[in-house]
């Protein structure tokens, strides 16, 4: 059996994020049976490790249940969990949360359950994340101050010394590149400090698809730059430079831990590109949503992060409709590498050649690829990056 430390960083233990979700009400919970069907997709993609996201719903048990199913059918099935406890301010979600105070009765609800689950699946559980970008301050409706995350952290830490928790299991906290210091100093404090000591590695998110709206100095680059490039070449350099600035958001978070002295891995807890938007990254937008975008950024993102020894839970393994019910071809509908019926998107058609879905069935369908297999459809919806002027 192994633990957190032989998992993460293992190239042979790949990492995704996942949410089983197929309505647009995550009030209609996947089946067992559902859940099961997806932990085979995802075990022959090779997927050994998975990130769930809160315990306020039946979600993740339900996860760790269907997994334990497996292993008793077949003794070689390998899947672990990284489980997610939901942190939130005080008055999260309303018009006026107060992020001086947390909500006690979500907070350590979310906690229990986490030891609970982790206590009754120990063979699934290798790794208990406090909070899902809880500290940044752009999560506006329910972010806390790091003294919360790290009060639970602590109180994980001391469950394992007491016998009360697996030694073995690893505690964390989810959060943006800024959130652990490689961002604004306004995030830099001793509580922050205390927590990098405190957590057994460090899980940052990275968005550059995000970023190609907020931030898109690295997305949209000078014509001179890329006058002599092809399409086909100018979608390349952009994604490159996508994965350079993901590369630095994860060294300015290895340089804030070595400015405090704080040596722990680091590992990215998320990361993604949609494949899909009619708003802020599609044709309205930065050019950066579709299909062909990111099969490149996925692909290279898993060769950096396996050649260094960093595990990355990519978001996502399948599309979510209930994330954004008003658009369906909204971005965060559109981050799966799989779509709600089956269809593989152009990153892993590979894999569909290789047959390794063989037999398997999401929603009733047999895994396929999308576009219908057809390469030059694909490619016809790609968005060539806009370039400004000198």
């Amino acid at each position: 059996m192994r633990t957190a430390a032989e998992i993460l960083g293992n190239p042979e233990y790949q990492a995704i994020s996942y949410g089983g979700y197929r309505a647009k009400t995550r009030e209609v919970q996947p089946t067992i049976q559902q859940l099961k069907n997806d932990m085979k997709i995802m075990h022959a993609m090779g997927i050994r490790m998975l990130r769930t996201y809160n315990l306020q719903l039946d979600h993740a048990p339900n996860v760790l249940r269907a997994i334990r199913e497996l292993k008793q059918e077949d003794p070689a099935f390998e899947m672990y969990v990284m489980l997610g406890a939901w942190i939130d301010c005080q008055d999260a979600w309303t018009d006026h949360p107060d992020h001086d105070f947390e909500d006690p009765t979500n907070n350590e609800s979310e906690i229990s359950k986490a030891v609970q689950y982790a206590n009754e699946y120990p063979e699934i559980v290798k790794v208990i994340a406090v909070g899902n970008e809880a500290m940044v301050h752009w999560a506006w409706s329910y972010f806390v101050k790091p003294k919360v995350i790290l009060k639970y952290v602590n109180y994980l830490q001391e469950l394992k010394t007491m016998g009360k928790l697996t030694p073995d299991l690893w505690i964390t906290s989810s959060d943006n590149f800024a959130s652990w210091g490689g961002g604004s100093p306004d995030y830099h404090n001793e509580d922050l400090e205390a927590l990098a000591e405190a957590v057994d590695y460090v899980s940052m998110h990275t968005y550059p698809f995000h970023d190609t709206h907020y931030n898109s100095a690295f997305w949209e680059v000078h014509e001179s730059a890329v006058a002599n490039a092809s399409d086909d070449e100018r979608v390349e350099m952009a994604v490159d430079r996508a994965v350079f600035y993901a590369k630095n958001q994860y060294h300015s978070v290895k340089a804030y831990l070595d400015s405090i002295g704080v040596e722990k891995p680091i590992h990215i807890g998320e990361t993604g590109w949609a494949s899909m938007s009619r708003g802020l990254y599609g044709p309205n937008g930065s050019f950066a949503a579709d299909e062909v975008k990111q099969a490149l950024y996925y692909q290279k993102m898993r060769a950096w992060t396996d050649s260094a020894g960093i595990s990355c839970f990519y978001f996502e393994a399948f599309d979510e409709p209930w994330k954004d019910t008003t658009h369906e071809e909204g971005s965060e509908n559109n981050f799966g590498l799989i779509t709600l019926n089956g269809k593989a998107k152009f990153a892993i058609w590979s894999l569909v050649d290789q047959g390794i879905f063989g037999g398997l069935m999401r929603n009733g369908n047999t895994i396929t690829k999308s576009f219908g297999g057809d390469s030059a459809a694909v490619k016809a919806t790609v968005l060539v990056p806009k370039t400004v002027n000198e």
